[in-house]
């Protein structure tokens, strides 16, 4: 394989990211560094908390990389009307895209008119934007049928990604459940993959079983990795 094609590739790849930054103990001084990774690498997103998105927002103005935040997170349990405040706040403050928790225990209950309205109210307020939503269904809580059900529920609802994990459960991504995710939500919807994505052999195994956007805290050392195999 060629350099440039493998440089191509590499770059594909990044575009793929969202470079995160949730860690609740996370400063300053870690969003500035993160940022410029998100920069450096030219990232999809830089995911940060909600307190973070106006900083975030300065530290990349004039640059390529927008930046996405969480809604609900990272439980789900916040009422709708909290979601959807939480939502137009960070919107207003420069996200772009939002990764909101969808209500697990509603899921888990059965009760899936509740869990679409609960979406569906966060995708209103985003589309008055045009922003992207994702929403995080925790499958490491969930039953497979659950898991199908769930992501039917995410498209019903009018979202633009399923996603696997917040990063903060008992187990982040796999491979099984991005399969079943992608087969749940056919080949022209989002399905994004997220926690415990440290390498680069396991972001390629995810983007192979059906992930088109990958969220991890190890872009630099995903793309270094992926530069040396040049």
């Amino acid at each position: 394989m060629s350099e440039d094609t493998v440089s191509q590739s590499c770059k594909d790849i990044a575009t793929l990211i969202d470079h995160s930054l949730l860690q609740p103990n996370a400063t300053d001084r870690d969003l500035a560094t993160a940022c410029e990774i998100a920069r450096r690498w030219d990232v999809a997103v830089m995911m940060v908390r909600p307190y973070h998105v106006k900083k975030a927002s300065q530290i990349l103005r004039g640059s390529t990389v927008p930046v996405a935040t969480t809604v609900g997170f990272p439980h789900g349990c916040n009422a709708s009307l909290v979601k959807v405040y939480e939502a137009e706040v960070a919107l207003d403050e420069g996200a772009v895209e939002l990764d909101m928790v969808a209500n697990i225990g509603a899921i888990k209950s059965g009760d899936w008119g509740f869990a679409e309205r609960d979406i569906a109210a966060v995708v209103s307020v985003a589309r008055r934007c045009s922003a992207v939503v994702k929403v995080i269904i925790e499958t490491c809580f969930l039953d497979e049928a659950e898991k199908v059900r769930a992501c039917e529920a995410v498209k019903t609802a009018g979202a633009d990604f399923v996603k696997t994990s917040t990063g903060y459960g008992p187990a982040g991504a796999n491979v099984d459940d991005v399969e079943l995710m992608r087969r749940a939500v056919g080949p022209d919807f989002g399905v994004k993959a997220s926690g415990g994505i440290r390498t680069l052999d396991v972001l390629l195994q995810l983007l192979n079983a059906g992930a088109n956007r990958i969220g991890t805290s190890s872009t630099a050392a995903i793309m270094a990795e992926c530069h040396r195999r040049e």
